[in-house]
């Protein structure tokens, strides 16, 4: 007996095994006969695979570039010991030169200030006087410089590094060596190493580079080493074509001077690997001693105690933003877009399904009456559904490589540099797209798999293909599943267009914006003169040359240059002493060198006064630095913005401001007794306001100082000014000195490019909308086709018994407008909560704009009225006697 009970025993066990694995066997019976079914329905798959395909293929495009720009490693050794050097206080620090190239987060205000640019003698402590870091990679951007070897001069991005800078990163090299110690030296010969990418691009990859001399603004520099070709820059978007150790920038820049490398000039990035067993918060409880005691107790007083100077450790992995920092809030509102279009395209094929499944009632009856379980045929519905999801991720995946590199090719073409990132498929955006499509398959398929379990038996078996179609159109089914899924289409087809919409009237609000000057028929270039080793007088000889010949070219009405183009993005700030305030309290405005005609050439109107005067421009090209050995106050041009805010009740003309006071001069002659007198300036003009580097925000107090060289030139033409741009090229290499020509655009181009974010999340966004409106109206007609295919009978009995075609016509029409109506009005209240997360991109325009919104209802409304019409019109054809055939 007792045998008996353990043979009972053992056999249940077994059977309960056999029961649990028993689904693993069926699994691939489910998947041959669901694809055997979808293929007996060509039409349906194809609709419904090419819809999740849309959506997960863009989903797939945009996170692959969120992954290249946002998530991507480093590409250096071990990255998560890499930690950035942050500074930060309550006010900003009391430096005289600072340099920012948008590595990290910058900040300066009156009640917090904070970056990541250090003084050169403050990180030569970091390294003597603290044990904190097995290695420390400091790093400062150069600017472009011309290179000239065998053939004309052209320019590179370089960057200037420590001689420990490869090494701290775990960086090597595809043929010869990196930067030493050693070669960061006053003593050491100039040396450099080229970026992968330029020395393919630009010497064809030769592997004889090594040892080779190429020279640089003029200077003999030996190529000792090719950088590995995984490694385009540590700061991402900042790709850089070669690599020169910090002690040449003394011999490189433009100005230097002994103060660029003191405790008051902040230029320097820093990168530190902590050493093993050293937390980010012990290094930075060191690092913050040493930093509150050199801007406290230093030899200038650069901060005070209550100002709480320290310095933090980040990682460097997410601190160093780059690119990020102007694509982040880009990239994830698209993520959103298209977030919501996947959404719609799930709940069309979720609706397609659910009319199949009540197509299929018969089928699921008769399936069950000959003992399949309930589960079974979910899971059966299940695997149909993913197999479509699968299909349409596979195909999703070709559409997302061809949408990512046309996003990438748009960010190219749209920026003055390279970007150096690429979108691959990793395993993070194969991942991605893997997790999106058995979600999408489970999604869709979840609700028509659960309606198919509450099929009743007996009527299923015993109804028609006709048979019960009124109950689908009637009353008490009137918020069936099917009707749900349309409105939600419809809401979150709203949600996208009002946010669409919003962000193209961003964008025409921002091209609509006055400059201050006239835009059109505007060539701008610039030109490097650094290897013509002119410096004073000869230099501005050379540039005045350089104008005259431009201005005889036919068609040529008017040329200047400045230091910079306006509204190319860059900015140049300077602090002064305004007279009648504190004699240490500085003020602040934008500032740009001028030459001959630049208010002219620009289209920039005189309120009052006048523009400089040729000897005025003379007297400014002699004087290397004008600031520091200026004798005399200098004229400038002041805008309007400027005396607003600092001479509102006073003619600016002849006023002089910006001359050191008694305190600052003590304050600088301590510290550097070379130190000359800034004698300040006096306005001679005053120009209406224009915009600087952005279209954005309120013009700032700008002073225009005259100028008799400049970097940027500046051509009015009678016509298309790209027609201009081989004669121009033809005219600088006429001048015999080698001078390289780059960043040759119009000014529209130039604009463009500063708008380059508010258009591609535009010119997407109005995609994607309009994709999902594609897919909403496609959910409501086949919604309506199905309902006036099942009441194909009803309507035919109303026909015969004398009803018109209109009303039938209007009965349709009515239910298909109340569903439009119902998602229109449900997707505007969701949109003023969703589109207020789209605040900071906007401009001009508000989240709960009423046009945007009246425009949006209505377009839903034409677009809904057009998917009801065919189905309508279809139910007003109906012939009695063939309806009342049906059955």
């Amino acid at each position: 007996m007792h045998t008996s009970n353990q043979a009972a025993s053992g056999g249940s066990n077994g059977s309960g095994r056999h029961a649990s694995f028993r689904w693993l066997s069926e699994v691939p019976q489910d998947v041959v006969y669901g694809l055997r079914v979808l293929r007996k329905s060509p039409g349906f798959a194809a609709v419904a695979i090419l819809t999740l395909a849309l959506g997960i293929g863009a989903n797939t495009a945009i996170f692959s570039l969120i992954d290249a720009v946002m998530l991507r490693a480093l590409p250096v050794k071990d990255p998560a010991t890499l930690v950035l050097l942050q500074w930060s206080a309550r006010k900003g620090p009391d430096i005289h030169w600072s340099s920012s190239y948008g590595d990290c987060v910058s900040r300066f205000t009156d009640t917090d200030a904070t970056g990541c640019s250090f003084s050169r003698p403050f990180l030569e402590d970091v390294r003597s006087r603290t044990a904190v870091f097995s290695g420390l990679a400091e790093f400062a951007y150069s600017g472009r410089m011309p290179i000239s070897d065998s053939g004309p001069a052209t320019t590179a991005r370089g960057l200037y590094v420590s001689g420990d800078y490869f090494e701290t990163l775990g960086v090597g090299t595809a043929v010869g060596r990196t930067l030493l110690p050693q070669d960061n030296t006053p003593a050491s010969p100039p040396v450099l190493v080229l970026d992968y990418g330029y020395w393919q691009s630009v010497f064809g990859g030769d592997p004889k580079i090594v040892g080779r001399t190429i020279h640089l603004k003029g200077l003999p520099f030996t190529v000792v080493g090719v950088a590995e070709q995984r490694f385009v820059s540590l700061t991402p978007g900042s790709p850089y074509d070669l690599w020169i150790p910090l002690e040449q920038r003394q011999y490189l820049e433009t100005g230097w001077n002994p103060r660029r490398e003191d405790a008051g000039a902040w230029w320097i990035v820093a990168v530190g690997r902590l050493k093993p067993g050293i937390t980010r918060t012990q290094a930075g409880s060191q690092l913050s001693a040493l930093f509150f005691d050199r801007m406290v107790h230093g030899e200038k007083q650069i901060l005070k105690g209550e100002d709480a100077p320290t310095v933090a450790l980040l990682p460097a992995q997410s601190a160093l933003m780059g690119v990020r920092r102007r694509l982040s809030t880009t990239l994830y509102a698209l993520m959103s877009a298209v977030g919501l279009v996947l959404l719609i395209a799930c709940a069309n094929v979720a609706g397609l399904l659910l009319v199949r499944a009540s197509g299929r009632r018969k089928e699921v009856a008769v399936r069950r009456a000959l003992g399949a379980s309930r589960g079974r045929i979910a899971r059966q519905l299940l695997v149909e559904s993913v197999a479509l999801a699968s299909a349409g991720g596979a195909l999703g995946v070709l559409l997302a490589v061809w949408g990512a590199r046309m996003l990438l090719a748009f960010l190219a073409s749209s920026s003055s540099r390279p970007l150096g990132i690429t979108a691959e498929l990793d395993w993070r955006v194969l991942g991605f797209t893997l997790v999106a499509t058995l979600a999408t398959g489970v999604l869709f398929g979840l609700v028509p798999a659960l309606r198919s379990m509450r099929v009743d038996l007996t009527p299923a078996l015993k109804e028609g293909s006709g048979r019960g179609s009124t109950a689908v159109g009637s009353h008490h089914a009137r918020w069936n599943a099917g009707n749900v899924l349309v409105v939600t289409q419809i809401a979150l087809t709203v949600v996208i267009l009002v946010g669409a919409g919003l962000l193209v009237n961003t964008l025409e609000n921002l091209r609509s914006v006055d400059p201050g000057f006239s835009t059109e028929n505007i060539l701008n270039f610039e030109v490097d003169s650094s290897l013509t080793g002119y410096k004073g007088a000869r230099l501005a000889a050379l540039y005045n040359e350089l104008q005259e010949r431009l201005s005889a070219v036919p068609g040529v009405l008017s040329v200047s240059y400045s230091q910079m183009t306006l509204l190319s993005g860059s900015l140049w700030t300077i602090d002064f002493h305004m007279p009648g305030t504190p004699p240490l309290a500085r003020s602040d405005a934008d500032y740009l060198p001028v030459g001959p005609n630049f208010f002219h050439t620009l289209g920039m109107r005189f309120a009052t006064g006048r523009d400089f005067l040729p000897a005025e421009l003379l007297a400014a090209a002699e004087a290397e630095d004008p600031r520091q050995y200026r004798t005399s106050p200098t004229p400038v041009v002041v805008n309007e913005a400027f005396v607003r805010k600092y001479l509102p009740h006073a003619s600016p003309l002849g006023q002089y401001f910006g001359a050191d006071t008694d305190e600052s001069m003590r304050k600088e002659f301590a510290v550097d007794p070379d130190y000359h007198r800034n004698p300040g300036w006096v306005i001679i003009g005053v120009v209406r306001d224009a915009k600087y580097d952005d279209l954005r925000g309120e013009t700032k107090p700008t002073l225009y100082v005259p100028s008799g060289t400049g970097g940027s030139f500046e051509l009015r033409t009678s016509g298309d000014p790209t027609n201009f741009v081989p004669r121009v090229r033809e005219i600088v290499r006429q001048t015999g000195n080698d001078l390289p020509v780059f960043n040759v655009s119009t000014q529209t181009q130039r604009i463009d490019e500063l708008l380059y974010k508010e258009r591609l999340v535009a010119r997407a966004s109005s995609l994607f909308a309009g994709l999902a409106l594609l897919l909403a109206c496609v959910g409501l007609f086949g919604l309506l086709s199905y309902e006036v295919g099942r009441r194909t009978q009803e309507i035919g009995i109303r026909i015969a018994l004398g009803a018109q075609a209109r009303s039938v016509l209007r009965e349709v029409i009515t239910r298909g407008l109340l569903l439009a109506l119902s998602g229109a009005t449900l997707g505007i209240a969701l949109s003023f909560a969703v589109t207020r997360f789209l605040r900071s991109i906007l401009f001009g325009v508000g989240p709960g704009d009423p046009v945007v919104l009246a425009g949006v209802a209505a377009l839903m409304l034409a677009v809904a009225l057009a998917a009801c019409y065919l189905p309508a019109r279809r139910a007003t054809q109906v012939d009695p006697v063939i309806a009342l055939r049906h059955e």
